[in-house]
């Protein structure tokens, strides 16, 4: 599946979104600052997350076009692989 139509880097992105939207209304009502942080962290750890989701995606979709579909034990070892890359 391409990242263009993966429904779970989707709802990330959208998600990230609307807290970005939160923040930018925040903002604009003169909120807390303390408040509008921690709904930027939000925003950031959303997108953290769809750009992991993103990169791993990658690397599957290409791994799957060089070697061929992959088996499922390659799968689980890739999705360790995926849980790791979080700590990059």
């Amino acid at each position: 599946m391409s990242h263009t139509n993966n429904p779970q880097i989707l709802n990330r992105l959208r998600r990230a979104q609307g807290h970005l939207a939160t923040v930018l209304r925040m903002v604009e009502d003169g909120k807390d600052g303390l408040a509008i942080a921690q709904q930027m962290a939000a925003v950031i750890q959303a997108l953290e997350k769809a750009k992991g989701a993103l990169v791993l995606d990658h690397i599957e979709h290409h791994l799957e076009e060089t070697v061929g579909p992959l088996p499922r034990e390659a799968r689980a070892k890739l999705a360790t692989l995926g849980e790791l890359a979080k700590y990059l």
